[in-house]
């Protein structure tokens, strides 16, 4: 399995996104600085991510990124399909030419269903979970958080 920083990053970005967006549009350079993402690259994601209508661009002064879609709407595979990464397991990138032993005129190799499988598992694993799941996700653990600083300064304050 080949998951890139390209998909790990716009996957993070679009989070980012979904957490932010019911303030108005976000910006680029606020994804860039909270996630530690470089702005260009970004730039190149939210390109991808705009044309496969993921998200839309808002132009002008307080411009930015929005949804296109509702959160619910958008999965992980979506978004790592529509940055280009490819998820294979396999060798041979599915052609099936996989094995190049003198012996056989290539072919598949012997393990090459096992991966093929590993691949469907992928994409229904990462279509089965929304956009919304990850931005609910990051939500509780803010609040967790939230609530052991506010108890950690209440035990200072009484101590």
């Amino acid at each position: 399995m080949r998951l890139t920083t390209k998909g790990r990053f716009a996957v993070t970005a679009m989070i980012d996104l979904a957490l932010r967006q019911d303030n108005g549009p976000v910006t680029l350079s606020g994804i860039s600085q909270r996630q530690e993402i470089s702005l260009s690259y970004l730039e190149q994601l939210f390109g991808k991510l705009r044309r496969h209508k993921i998200v839309e661009s808002v132009r002008g002064p307080g411009g930015g990124y929005n949804l296109a879609r509702k959160a619910e709407d958008v999965t992980v595979a979506d978004i790592i399909i529509a940055v280009d990464e490819q998820l294979d397991a396999t060798q041979c990138g599915g052609k099936e030419n996989c094995n190049h032993s003198k012996q056989e005129a290539g072919g598949r190799c012997m393990t090459h269903d096992l991966w093929s499988t590993l691949n469907a598992k992928m994409v229904e694993y990462l279509d089965s979970v929304s956009l919304k799941d990850l931005a609910d996700q990051q939500k509780q653990k803010n609040t967790e958080q939230s609530v052991v600083v506010m108890q950690s300064r209440r035990t200072h304050v009484v101590a």
